[in-house]
């Protein structure tokens, strides 16, 4: 329980210090935010517990690809700022615009590690039997 606690702990020091690094400068903000901390952190902690190289590696490729639609959000949101939205609806828009960006991509990359094409036949298939034999 405390080796838990301790990854939160730390993982908290990073959102809290970028949150006040850009009260002081938002460009070292963005500097640090963009680093990619939290697979930092995700790669430590996976090799703590024992995992195999290979995973490791297996989930950095993986979020190497995740990063293309997350990227859609850096461009909508200050489009929508700019615009006049205000900063909970900006926030939104770019959220669900990122989400759908996000399943759009699971759903047709095959890389992704997520096989939600195959998942979605066999329950399509499933279904279709099922309503067959009734």
């Amino acid at each position: 329980m405390l080796y838990y606690a301790l990854k939160v702990i730390i993982s908290a020091i990073v959102i809290v210090a970028i949150a006040e690094i850009a009260k002081r400068n938002t460009g070292l903000a963005a500097l640090v935010a963009s680093l990619p901390l939290t697979s930092l952190l995700a790669f430590i902690w996976l090799h703590i517990e024992g995992s195999t190289v290979s995973q490791i590696a297996d989930l950095s490729k993986q979020i190497f690809w995740f990063v293309l639609p997350s990227l859609l959000f850096f461009v909508l949101l200050p489009i929508f700022l700019k615009h006049g939205l205000g900063f909970w609806l900006s926030l939104g828009l770019s959220a669900v615009a990122t989400i759908s960006c996000y399943f759009s991509f699971m759903f047709f990359y095959p890389g992704s590690g997520l096989n939600y094409k195959e998942k979605i036949a066999a329950i399509a298939v499933k279904n279709w039997c099922t309503k067959c034999y009734l």
